[in-house]
């Protein structure tokens, strides 16, 4: 018998047959009894720092897969591991990590890394965030950064440090998806990183300049450029839930990437932790550094789709910004962002009360 999954997408009630790790068919379903849990395409999150005690910038190998077991369990089947400014040495480790990562994820139900996301080395001192200056780059020759041997390579950048719109071309060239962040470039330079090749921002709002009446601002030159995405962290700290929906709703559609944000004390409650150099402390939800500026968040893509449910957002709507959307952003649509005939079967579904029921990775039930 072919393996197979039956459940509410959209409106329909469907049933989805795999063959090993790839959707073989979707096909409507001819029953009397509705189907008891309803399909989402699994999470897909491209800004995670960490979980359950593990940081991605000194985490191993096992610490990578202790991270992707927890985030398969929130249904999360694809991530990149987000590499804060650090020494090169560091940078050297997290790769060697990432690497043996991938080696062991194969056919394992975890959730996958698909590349790696640098963020930040090129940043705004003034938009540093939890970020540490001392670590920020000139824009010298990305092309002596290491890389993973497979999957994509991100980073997030401010525009406006010298020489960075050719720093984005060269990023370009050399095959690296730029999103532009921690910035405070005004619109001119904000047009001129659109056309080197930068067509996305990083946790909007935050870290950027924001909207006013007379000017513009990162995040109103955001909402008003056709052909830029954004992506955002509802966890209602960094952004109030009402302006998380007027801007994901004025943005519409395609536009709009969840991420988690999510940093190593993820999953582990409220407390002390130490993170990047200093503590973190974790009340009711909300980081905070010993600067006193939020230092990422503790919630993972399945919290944040609840939070866009919440907001009104229905189930197909809530599954672009956590699947498809960060699919297409990342180039990854024709594999991975929907439930679909030759996609993989990296399906979540939710019972009634909207609660993980089952996480399918490439065709297999994660534990």
């Amino acid at each position: 018998m072919v393996p197979h999954i039956r459940g509410i997408l959209g409106e329909k009630d469907i049933t989805v047959e795999f063959i090993e790790s790839l959707i073989a068919r979707v096909s409507e379903t001819d029953a009397d009894v509705p189907a008891a849990v309803r399909l989402m395409p699994g999470f897909i999150d491209m800004h995670c720092h960490g979980a359950v005690g593990f940081d991605v910038n000194t985490a191993d190998a096992d610490g990578l897969e202790r991270i992707g077991r927890f985030l398969a369990s929130k249904g999360v089947t694809a991530w990149l591991p987000t590499i804060v400014p650090d020494s090169d040495d560091a940078y050297e480790r997290v790769i060697d990590a990432v690497n043996e990562a991938v080696a062991r994820q194969q056919n394992v139900p975890i959730a996958q890394i698909a590349g790696v996301h640098y963020e930040g080395l090129w940043a705004s001192e003034r938009m540093c965030g939890a970020l540490h200056p001392q670590y920020f780059r000139s824009a010298d020759d990305p092309s002596n950064l290491p890389r993973p041997e497979q999957g994509v390579v991100m980073t997030t950048l401010a525009p406006e440090i010298g020489g960075g719109i050719e720093l984005i071309r060269r990023l370009r060239d050399l095959g690296w998806i730029v999103s532009i962040g921690h910035t405070q470039a005004d619109a001119d330079i904000l047009e001129q990183a659109f056309d080197a090749g930068a067509r996305h921002l990083t946790h909007f709002f935050n870290a950027m300049t924001g909207i006013h009446h007379r000017e513009l601002g990162v995040a109103g030159w955001g909402l008003a450029k056709d052909g830029v995405t954004f992506d955002i962290i509802a966890d209602g700290v960094h952004v109030h839930p009402s302006i998380v929906s007027i801007a994901c709703r004025a943005k519409g559609g395609a536009g709009v990437s969840l991420i988690s944000d999510s940093v190593a004390p993820t999953g582990l409650g409220d407390g002390e932790f130490k993170l990047w150099g200093e503590t973190i402390t974790v009340t009711d939800g909300s980081t905070r550094n010993e600067r006193g500026s939020i230092a990422g968040s503790v919630i993972t893509m399945y919290d944040a789709v609840i939070r866009m449910l919440e907001l009104g957002f229905d189930f197909s709507e809530a599954a672009a910004m956590a699947a498809s959307n960060p699919a297409s952003v990342l180039g990854l649509e024709a594999e991975r962002g929907a439930i679909a005939a030759g996609k993989r079967a990296d399906i979540v579904l939710l019972n009634d009360d909207r609660s993980i029921a089952a996480v399918y990775i490439g065709g297999q039930l994660a534990a």
